[in-house]
């Protein structure tokens, strides 16, 4: 039995065990000066308190031992308790300062709710961040790199964890279970074709541990759209023919930017989705157009299954379960 409880208390933290020794050298030095000294000590708890006190070095003086008896236990309690007391303090601060590493360099574990995982670290992402974290009430992000060594943005919003993507243990640290969306970047130091795998197994490692969470991928070739979405993607990005779009519109403008200004509009979350009211089925698009008008919001099209169209005839009629697009 003894030897259980020892092997039990060698199990328990190192803090834990130094500060219980420590407590333990406390009571019973505070016991024996009280029956030493009882005038001096009136109670066990006067010698308790002189125990810490003298223990910490603070040496109030408040209560003092005059007998020989009590003095040597003084002396014996300042060379142990002292030891202990800064064995104490000392693993303490060590504990804070490895903790603080470990939370800077990505190895400890997010715990919460509703918050989104971007995986990789790039112009891109790092633009993200600091839109999703530059408003009144940011959402907390998860950050996923296996390049950095420690969290690039400074700011309590964001939770860095260190490793590769496609693996389920570091997928598993950022509390998938709970998280609203991941977005998957593309790793553009890679060949397209390869970024574009990884970013796929990823995405099915994330759909193999959590089926239900929401996975906007980005990919960079257009024959690996279909494979994306085949592993699960709810939404895919091709960043590449956004460029192209880009490029197309500067070659045949005047140089007027005008797309450039549209889209820096778009930034400011002025774009959105909304379900048809009951109220609305059956209507005109040009009757919904100018009750919104009325309201503040320019409607520009309808998103009606996988099917997108903009500025419709004014005729075109508002059918259930249609998705209106608004410009605030």
């Amino acid at each position: 039995m003894p030897n259980r409880v020892y092997i039990s208390f060698l199990r328990l933290p190192l803090l834990v065990r130094i500060l219980a020794i420590a407590l333990l050298v406390f009571l019973t030095f505070g016991i024996s000066i009280h029956f030493l000294e009882p005038e001096t000590f009136p109670s066990i708890f006067d010698g308790i308190w002189w125990a810490i006190i003298t223990a910490s070095t603070v040496g109030y003086g408040d209560y003092v031992p005059h007998s020989f008896l009590g003095r040597l236990t003084a002396l014996v309690l300042i060379l142990l308790g002292v030891g202990f007391v800064s064995s104490y303090f000392g693993t303490l601060a060590a504990a804070a300062v490895t903790k603080q590493d470990a939370f800077s360099e990505g190895r400890i574990p997010f715990k919460g709710t509703g918050h989104i995982i971007i995986i990789g670290w790039n112009e891109r992402s790092r633009e993200l961040i600091h839109k999703l974290t530059s408003v009144s009430i940011p959402q907390m992000i998860v950050l996923i790199d296996e390049t950095l060594e420690a969290n690039p943005v400074k700011s309590r919003f964001v939770h860095f964890i260190q490793g590769k993507g496609h693996v389920d243990e570091t997928i598993l640290k950022s509390d998938i279970q709970h998280a609203e969306k991941v977005l998957i970047t593309a790793d553009r130091g890679n060949d397209e074709l390869q970024a574009d795998m990884n970013s796929i197994i990823t995405l099915l490692t994330i759909k193999g541990l959590c089926t239900q969470v929401k996975c906007i991928v980005e990919i960079l070739t257009a024959e690996q759209v279909v494979n994306a979405l085949r592993a699960g993607a709810d939404e895919v990005i091709q960043s590449n023919k956004l460029t192209s779009v880009f490029m197309v519109n500067s070659l045949h403008s005047n140089g007027d930017g005008l797309l450039s200004n549209v889209v820096h509009q778009l930034q400011e979350r002025r774009l959105s989705s909304f379900l048809v009211k009951e109220q609305d089925i059956g209507k005109s698009f040009g009757e919904v157009c100018q009750e919104l008008l009325n309201r503040g919001f320019l409607l520009i099209g309808i998103n009606r299954g996988e099917e997108t169209i903009l500025n419709p005839i004014h005729s075109f009629k508002i059918e259930e379960n249609d998705q209106l697009l608004l410009f605030k």
